[in-house]
């Protein structure tokens, strides 16, 4: 007797759910504190001004203000250079 169905079976459907990550608030948007900024795996963006990293590399709001996006140059510990991308979150100028 066949172990399988006689219709026949299919090895596929195990693909993941997507996480959905990426930028939530873009550069002029308005965030207030608790709000989510970047959703991230690593660090690809820095928590700048404003803002504060949870522990699976989330950038969110803790001040009110106008979302800006800036860059910065870093070096590692073995003198290798990159330019990081800053999430800052300013108050709103009137």
């Amino acid at each position: 007797m066949s172990t399988a169905k006689s219709a026949g079976s299919t090895r596929l459907g195990r693909d993941s759910v997507s996480k959905r990550l990426g930028v939530k608030k873009f550069a002029g948007q308005t965030a207030i504190p608790g709000n989510i900024i970047v959703k991230q795996r690593g660090g690809k963006f820095l928590s700048g001004k404003g803002t504060r990293r949870g522990k699976d590399f989330t950038i969110y709001s803790i001040a009110e203000g106008v979302v800006k996006f800036t860059e910065k140059n870093l070096q590692s510990f073995n003198g290798k250079r990159r330019t990081a991308k800053v999430v800052n979150v300013l108050p709103a100028s009137k």
